[in-house]
């Protein structure tokens, strides 16, 4: 007989067996930018997510940094009123994540490092993620409004610009932007393997960016395939992303082992989507589990397959369970 037993025995003796371990320096914490002064409303759909104007995610940014939280994720979220079938508040010089940016800079610095969200859907009348041509996504003729996003984001002081349309070759054109306007040192943190999921629910009601019409499922993978996932990384990482990205995280454990086994030397961010999140805080609001004990678990598994960095919402009360310790 094989004793195993022993090594489980006391919390120190299985503290010392652990191989893996969740780290502040490693969480991404995504932040919801709207337009206005002293916003801060929770968002309906997701609990304890909440819509910031810039001088309230500035408040709540300086907070986290007292927690070892670093890295922020930034999403835009504009009135309808603003929506057009081109996108174009979306890579206005003075737009609103341009402007989060700029501000959250000058008051931090290099103490945050900024992640700002690419994507054409949240700022369209038609929520799809590139223009439309009659019935169909255009993917060429969106490359250069993608590529525009990020340049003007980059210009305002991102740290990473993080394409997430799934078009063929936008890594490639935004890297071709940063080259030609002496920003090739830029950073992409690319949404390589970004499935078609049922999970990206209410995200698209904390953004308002549901399709008008059709799904995203011509652009996004395939849920049953695994090849195209780990070419659509390769295909990135070839055109300068210097990160790629699985998404979802949790339901996609055995793609991060993929990617990473793949790519072993890039490094690589996985997303802890709304939906997954809202799996979680909705079993633990009727006491089928433990809210801080099953995230923790499913983070940990996340990292334990393979991810370098984790883009979760819970990631404020990972940083306060983890400083605890």
């Amino acid at each position: 007989m094989i004793r195993f037993r022993h090594l489980r025995s006391s919390s120190e003796i299985r503290d010392q067996s652990a191989e893996v371990s969740l780290d502040v320096n490693q969480l991404i914490m995504p932040v919801f930018i709207v337009e206005g002064e002293s916003q801060r409303n929770e968002i309906p759909s997701m609990k304890d997510v909440f819509h910031f104007s810039i001088d309230e995610a500035t408040r709540q940014i300086e907070i986290n940094l007292k927690k070892g939280l670093r890295k922020y994720l930034l999403f835009g979220v504009v009135d309808n009123s603003l929506k057009d079938n081109l996108g174009t508040v979306a890579y206005q010089h003075k737009g609103l994540i341009s402007r989060a940016i700029r501000e959250l800079k000058n008051n931090f610095g290099s103490e945050i490092i900024i992640f700002s969200d690419v994507c054409l859907c949240g700022y369209t009348n038609h929520g799809h993620c590139g223009l439309i041509s009659g019935n169909t996504i255009d993917n060429d003729s969106t490359l250069p409004l993608i590529a525009s996003m990020a340049l003007e984001h980059a210009l305002a002081g991102a740290d990473f610009v993080a394409p997430s349309a799934m078009m063929d070759g936008q890594v490639g054109a935004i890297r071709n932007a940063f080259i030609e306007n002496g920003l090739g040192k830029m950073r992409i943190m690319a949404y390589s393997a970004k499935y078609a999921s049922a999970f990206y629910g209410p995200f698209r009601d904390a953004v308002d960016s549901a399709p008008a019409f059709g799904d995203r499922k011509t652009y996004q993978l395939d849920y049953r395939t695994i090849k195209q996932g780990i070419e659509e990384a390769g295909a990135d990482i070839s055109e300068g992303a210097d990160w790629v990205m699985v998404k979802p995280a949790h339901t996609y454990l055995d793609m991060i082992r993929q990617i990473k086994s793949n790519f072993s030397n890039s490094t690589l961010a996985a997303y802890h989507v709304s939906g997954e999140y809202m799996l979680l805080k909705l079993a633990a609001s009727i006491g089928m589990v433990d809210e801080l004990q099953a995230f923790q678990e499913v983070t940990t598994a996340i990292k334990r397959a393979g991810a370098d960095y984790i883009i979760t919402y819970y990631a404020e009360k990972l940083a306060d369970s983890i400083n605890k310790n």
